[in-house]
């Protein structure tokens, strides 16, 4: 059942653009891996505003952000920083984190649909 709609997923996508704007630090690493970090939050931002200003359609955005939420769980092993604790471990967490809300998301709008059905019946 997916239990979050579109205004709570944008809650959660400002929550995890400044977790990784701001995780490196706390987490412990800086340098390349940070700097990913960086780029990976400013594409989020993007895909966050064009979502918000109807560029594209919330399916789309879905789509996009899974691709995001395989490059982030891949990115220690393909950008070469696997041995590097903190930052592959903070990139895996994110990475996680981001997959579990992506499946827990209605990016199809059935969520609507169905309370808009169940209402006409009354």
């Amino acid at each position: 059942m997916r239990l979050i709609g579109a205004l709570s997923h944008a809650i959660i996508d400002v929550a995890m653009i400044i977790l990784l704007i701001l995780g490196p630090r706390y987490a412990g690493f800086s340098g390349r891996q940070a700097d990913l970090a960086l780029v990976l939050a400013g594409s989020m931002f993007l895909l966050l505003a064009f979502t918000i200003a109807k560029l594209i359609r919330f399916a789309i955005h879905g789509a996009i952000e899974l691709l995001i939420v395989i490059l982030i769980l891949i990115f220690p092993w393909i950008a070469g920083f696997a041995r590097g604790v903190h930052s592959r471990n903070f990139y895996l967490f994110v990475g996680v984190v981001m997959l579990a809300i992506w499946f827990m998301t209605d990016f199809r709008g059935l969520r609507v649909r169905s309370a808009d059905r169940g209402a006409g019946q009354e």
